[in-house]
C-alpha cells in the first residue's frame, strides 16, 4: 500500500481546498459590490454542456481505475482519453466563455470587482484542470506504452483522486458563480 502517497494527497487537496475557500469567500464578499458594469447578471450564462463534462469525467476516470484493477492497461488508457478529452472540452468552453466576456461585454480582471473576483475563482480551478490533465495525460501515455501495470493501480488511483477534488471543486464554483452570484 502506497500510504505516503495517500497522505500527501489528501494533505494537498486539503490546502488546495483552503486555498479555493479564500477565492469562494472573497467571490461571494465582493457580489453586488462592483460600482459599475458589466454585473454578472448581465452577462454570465450558465455553462451546463461544460459542467455535464466535467462531471462526467469523475466516471470515466473512475471506469478506467477499475479497468487498470482488472489488469485491462489499454482499456483503462481509452478510458483516461475519454477524461482528457471530456476535460479538454470543459476547459475550451471556459476559453469561450472568456472570450465572449472580454470581448462581448468588454469584462476583464480589471474592470471592476465582478471581473477581478470571477476570473480569479474561474482561473484557479481552470489551472486546476490543467494540471488534472497533464497528470491524466501522464497516466495516459503510460497505459498505452505498456508502462502502466495492474500493480500501479493505487498509484493512478491517488492520481484519479485530484481529479474527482478538482471535479468537486467545480460544483462549489458553479454554484457560487452561476446561481448564487447572478
Amino acid at each position: 500500500m502506497n500510504e505516503r502517497g495517500r497522505v500527501g494527497m489528501i494533505c494537498l487537496i486539503v490546502a488546495e481546498t483552503s486555498l479555493f475557500a479564500v477565492f469562494v469567500v472573497a467571490y461571494l464578499f465582493y457580489i453586488g459590490k462592483s460600482l459599475n458594469g458589466p454585473y454578472p447578471k448581465d452577462v454570465l450564462e450558465l455553462p451546463i454542456f461544460n459542467t455535464v463534462c466535467l462531471l462526467s469525467s469523475s466516471i470515466t476516470i473512475a471506469v478506467a481505475i477499475r479497468a487498470l484493477r482488472t489488469g485491462a492497461a489499454r482499456r483503462s488508457g481509452v478510458w483516461l482519453l475519454v477524461t482528457i478529452v471530456l476535460g479538454a472540452v470543459f476547459l475550451a468552453g471556459t476559453a469561450r466563455e472568456w472570450y465572449r466576456l472580454i470581448v462581448g461585454h468588454g469584462l476583464t480582471i480589471g474592470t471592476n470587482l465582478f471581473g477581478t473576483t470571477f476570473y480569479s475563482l474561474v482561473g484557479l480551478h481552470a489551472s486546476h484542470v490543467i494540471v488534472g490533465l497533464v497528470i491524466l495525460s501522464l497516466l495516459c501515455v503510460f497505459s498505452f506504452s505498456g508502462a502502466l501495470r495492474r500493480e500501479d493501480v493505487e498509484r493512478a488511483e491517488i492520481a484519479s483522486w485530484y481529479w474527482h477534488f478538482v471535479d468537486g471543486v467545480w460544483i462549489v464554483v458553479f454554484s457560487v458563480v452561476y446561481l448564487v452570484g447572478r
